[in-house]
């Protein structure tokens, strides 16, 4: 471990609701007569990307996205469902900018910036009216007003909603903020391109390497500036809410080439999945936090109960969260619930036909508001689970599960969410940013709108004033041949293995060994043995992989390929992440560290800093930015 290093986060100066604007009154800026003669990459399509290039281009600077997909538009943002939150107080119940940056502070257990939260926050409000503004669809009240509902880790009701469509609904919006720049020439747009590298020259970013997955062919791109907005890595897990596209390569090559990544092992595990129901699946189906608005979370009181859920009266029922937490009750944070879920399911209490899930129940909500009012704030969300499952919740409680979700971690960015590479920046979830050890519901679209809409095209500008566009290199550069060479030789290297066992049957293998030693809870001893399990199969992986075809050709499991390569190297680092802090916190539960009632035992004289992790020869090291709590005392993180 580094002691000497100092990580200069670059907070403002000021009082909490004044650092964001003193640093716009002082940000360099780069004159809309210069702004076309800047280069600057995009990597990533989803909100954050989309929103970042569209502004960026409206600008005036020449902006490249690239994407893996056949269109922008199926970035991965569209699966958020429940809503995005801002703190306009619509419903006059006491919301206010510091109170959503304190339950997201608290939410995230005291392990993030003061000031990084408190911009998330206070840029909320402007979101929803530029949302309004490009047509998204939120729900309305009967006078017009748009509508909110409560999200969990909160007391009022600050989440801006589109039924279960949230997410594709303000996708769409900034997808057609960025096709109109790239129909008027100012944004150049390459789908079915995967970044497979970062190029630096003199530890600046400079350009990248993608590969062409349509034809095999790999090209070189210069720029001044490059943003990555390539999402999370829970896909590291197999069995996630995630696409099986969703990867953590991008992030991951960047980190290789001096990029620092921030608190690799916090991943948030979502409680209202679909549970698993077989050996065939690879993925998990994620249902709308939003459903716990109405929605009653229980199991039976007796273990193994055969029952029909009808059938089992209300006497008989265990509402574990309302008996718990009677504060927040079924409203309580992910982290607390889908542990909650977990170790009533542990303990013999799980139902369904594999024992692994809860019921979340609608039959009261039915009883009071009436069916018509549940259809109207849910009915989307009921029909995928009755074309998924077969099953009228309506009529009974649907099936629940935790399930692997969102990456708290990321790259390690400051407050002008550069990342410790100059010119490189990186934005959403592909950075640690605002969330701390764990994410408050309706804060992802949030977080990956504003560092794309408000904060990224303050920052950058003040980045680019110092570099002069005439020293762009060419990509006859060599830093991009020998770049090139690099990623060549292990895409030939994976392709001549000529092995026995599939991408995915490694892949099943290393998330079945995450989930169990890195997931929900932990142990120092289940780490240590899942960190030499994840070094063996990583050795057996470049041993006996079996790739068919080549890298000249379109080629869809080298593709996976590449990307379960990263994911081993990945879940190491999230391995030693854990077990370097003996704490419980947030979604980090180490099973050592918890209270005589079974609650995260936080340890804020020794592990009040961000896990910030160097890329070596010899391995990850481990760096520390202290957490300088100004504005905030930090407390006991209860919801009882």
């Amino acid at each position: 471990m580094e002691t000497n290093f100092v990580l200069n986060a670059k907070i403002p100066e000021g009082a909490l609701d004044q650092k964001w604007s003193n640093f716009k009154k002082n940000a360099r800026l780069v004159s809309p007569t210069n702004r076309s003669k800047y280069k600057v990459i995009v990597v990533g399509t989803g909100l954050a990307g989309s929103s970042a290039a569209a502004s960026l281009a409206e600008m005036g600077f020449q902006v490249s996205t690239f994407c893996f997909h056949d269109s922008p538009r199926r970035a991965h943002s569209v699966a958020a469902q429940g809503g995005v939150n801002a703190a306009k107080n619509y419903q006059n119940d006491g919301d206010s900018v510091y109170r959503m940056f304190y339950d997201t502070l608290k939410g995230g257990d005291f392990r993030a910036r003061e000031a990084n939260v408190y911009r998330l926050a206070e840029c909320s409000a402007h979101l929803i009216d530029q949302a309004v503004a490009q047509g998204v669809p939120f729900a309305r009240e009967y006078s017009g007003y748009l509508n909110n509902r409560s999200f969990g880790g909160v007391q009022v009701s600050r989440t801006f909603y589109a039924r279960g469509q949230t997410g594709q609904q303000l996708l769409l919006g900034a997808y057609q903020a960025l096709m109109r720049q790239v129909s008027l020439g100012k944004v150049e747009s390459y789908s079915r391109h995967e970044m497979l590298d970062l190029v630096t020259i003199a530890g600046h970013a400079k350009g990248i390497i993608a590969r062409n997955m349509d034809t095999g062919k790999i090209t070189r791109h210069a720029a001044d500036a490059i943003i990555l907005a390539t999402g999370g890595f829970g896909k590291i897990f197999y069995l996630s809410t995630l696409a099986m596209g969703c990867n953590g390569s991008a992030i991951w090559r960047a980190h290789k080439k001096g990029a620092l990544t921030a608190c690799p092992s916090w991943t948030q595990i979502h409680p209202t999945c679909l549970p698993q129901s077989g050996s065939h699946q690879s993925k998990l189906t994620l249902m709308s936090e939003s459903l716990r608005n109405d929605g009653r979370i229980w199991v039976p009181k007796s273990k193994s109960d055969a029952r029909k859920a009808n059938e089992i009266p209300e006497n008989e029922r265990d509402y574990y969260l309302e008996r718990r937490y009677p504060s927040y009750g079924n409203l309580a944070p992910r982290d607390i619930s889908s542990r909650a879920a977990k170790e009533r399911i542990d303990a013999g209490f799980g139902v369904g036909p594999m024992k692994n899930a809860v019921f979340l129940d609608f039959k009261d909500a039915i009883r009071h508001q009436g069916m018509e009012s549940i259809k109207k704030k849910y009915g989307n969300l009921f029909d995928m689970y009755e074309k998924i499952t077969g099953v009228n919740a309506y009529s009974e409680p649907m099936l629940i599960s935790p399930a692997a979700h969102f990456s708290m971690g990321g790259l390690w960015v400051d407050y002008e969410l550069s990342t410790t590479i100059p010119g490189l920046y990186a934005i959403g979830e592909a950075n640690f940013a605002d969330h701390g050890a764990n994410r408050l519901g309706a804060n992802s679209l949030l977080q990956a709108c504003v560092d794309g809409y408000y904060i990224i095209p303050y920052t950058l500008p003040h980045y680019l004033a110092d570099v002069k566009p005439s020293d762009r290199p060419d990509i006859s550069h060599p830093a991009f041949e020998t770049a090139e060479e690099e990623v060549s030789a292990l895409l030939e290297r994976l392709c001549t293995a000529n092995g026995t066992k599939t991408v995915d049957h490694f892949h099943r293998q290393l998330g079945t060994l995450l989930y169990d030693s890195c997931g929900l809870s932990r142990t120092a001893e289940g780490l240590h043995r899942a960190i030499s399990s994840i070094q063996d199969l990583r050795e057996e992986f470049y041993q006996d992989v079996k790739i068919p075809g080549s890298p000249q050709e379109m080629n869809d499991e080298l593709e996976k390929a590449g990307r379960v390569a990263d994911y081993l190297d990945i879940a190491i680092q999230m391995c030693q992440d854990a077990l370097t802090r003996d704490e419980s916190c947030g979604a980090h539960f180490r099973e050592e560290f918890q209270t005589a009632e079974g609650e995260a035992l936080r340890n804020d004289i020794d592990f009040a800093f961000i896990s910030c992790w160097k890329h070596t020869e010899k391995g990850s090291v481990l760096l520390k930015e202290p957490l300088e709590f100004e504005f905030v005392k930090p407390t006991e993180r209860s919801y009882k």
